[in-house]
């Protein structure tokens, strides 16, 4: 990607064509599991957006997992990072160096969001004003919250900052949390300008929990970079699952319970107690590593199942080139970046029915019904016994990303829905 093609970084108004300026949200930026969002800004700047990026923290550390950012002395003035608000003190004393900073920067944004804030909020409105000061200064056409659990009680900036407001849905954020608060996305229902979601299955989740159905949206699939996920040659491999050749299966997630590890560990299992010799490889990081490694224990997996922890995208891509089939055993999904990775590097998959789960069954893998790992194991077994079934859905899974899941076809839906929605 050309930086040199990026508009101005100093613009406060849109390139020619796009109708406004373009803020979105997330905690961290760029962060290791979320991919998607460098390549989402990215594709927006070098379609000519004037896209900024407001987080919570962004540091050299982060931004070093991420060879494809650009030199960031050209990034930086797009990405900014709001004050800390750790302590009532720490914020108080910041305050005022945050106010002077909008008056100077965007006056009369500044002044219209405290004549209003004042209005609705009272003396509150100096602690909304020290979150919110990067949203005043930027003064946005539209805010886009990457993550709904982020919008949440942030409505208000609407009417306060004169601007629109859109919401993505991902996955977890229906299937799984809020579930004990069922009028939680209530606020985003009524007053979000507009939702995408990563799958038509999710769409259904929303109105299931009360989203009108003619409320504005947009399903914009995930999408990966194809020109990088792709292999060179493809080795057709006739016999494995020998010790001298194991059954090279591979998972990449964070390490959660919502992955079904669990499951994938009894599969694994069965195919050992079948005498399959199998190395089982799990990429990722996360709250749940304990649990997992008591179950790899405690089925006496230590020497086939293991824990490789985080990788960069490139180490991801080095471990699919060496992988036969990618394992997906979660019970609850979105639309899955690691699956459309696997299956661009030309790997079958076997997945569960955990949602819009990415891949065509029995064509460029096999769907299997969640938490049943001996069908898991089933499956697995078939394809570790017929090369050529594993060739034939790897090429058909390769053909299947380049079609539905590139990264212009994704760019294209957010142009298109961004604009719609500032029309």
């Amino acid at each position: 990607m050309n930086p040199t093609s990026y508009p101005p970084m100093h613009a406060k108004q849109a390139s020619p064509g796009h109708p406004g300026r373009i803020v979105l949200f997330v905690r961290v930026f760029p962060r290791r599991s979320e991919t998607f969002i460098v390549q989402k800004f990215l594709g927006l700047l070098e379609r000519g957006w004037d896209v900024h990026i407001v987080c919570n923290r962004s540091t050299a550390e982060d931004r070093r997992l991420f060879p494809q950012l650009p030199d960031w002395k050209e990034l930086r003035h797009h990405v900014h990072v709001t004050r800390p608000a750790r302590t009532k003190i720490l914020e108080a004393l910041l305050l005022p160096f945050s106010f002077v900073r909008g008056l100077l920067l965007a006056p009369k944004s500044t002044l219209q969001y405290f004549r209003r804030g004042w209005k609705r909020f009272g003396p509150y409105i100096l602690h909304l004003f020290y979150l919110d000061t990067e949203f005043i200064v930027l003064q946005p056409a539209l805010i886009h919250y990457e993550f709904s659990t982020l919008a949440t009680g942030h409505m208000y900036q609407k009417d306060l900052l004169n601007c629109r407001i859109t919401v993505s849905f991902r996955g977890s954020d229906l299937n799984i949390a809020r579930l004990d608060k069922p009028d939680f996305y209530r606020q985003i229902w009524e007053q979000a300008d507009a939702l995408h979601l990563v799958s038509e299955d999710l769409w259904r989740q929303a109105q299931k929990q009360g989203c009108p159905s003619d409320k504005p949206h947009r399903v914009i699939f995930p999408a990966i970079d194809t020109s990088f996920f792709a292999r060179d040659t493809i080795k057709r491999v006739e016999s494995i699952g020998t010790p001298v050749r194991p059954y090279r299966i591979l998972s990449v997630g964070r390490l959660d319970w919502v992955k079904g590890y669990e499951y994938a560990l009894q599969a694994v299992k069965w195919l050992v107690v079948q005498g399959i010799a199998c190395e089982y490889h799990i990429i990722g990081e996360g709250a749940y590593s304990d649990a997992i490694r008591f179950t790899i224990r405690d089925l006496e997996l230590e020497n086939i199942a293991i824990l490789l922890g985080p990788k960069s995208r490139s180490e991801v891509k080095e471990h699919l080139e060496r992988t036969d089939v990618f394992l997906l055993a979660s019970v609850s999904e979105g639309l899955s970046n690691a699956v459309l990775e696997a299956q661009a590097m030309n790997l079958p998959v076997v997945c569960t029915d955990a949602g819009d789960v990415g891949i065509a069954n029995e064509e460029t893998g096999f769907i299997i019904p969640r938490r049943d790992w001996r069908s898991m194991a089933e499956k697995l077994a078939l394809l570790a016994a017929d090369s050529n079934l594993r060739v034939r859905m790897g090429e058909a899974g390769r053909q299947r990303v380049l079609i539905n899941f590139h990264v212009g076809a994704q760019i294209e839906g957010f142009h298109q829905f961004y604009c719609q929605v500032l029309s």
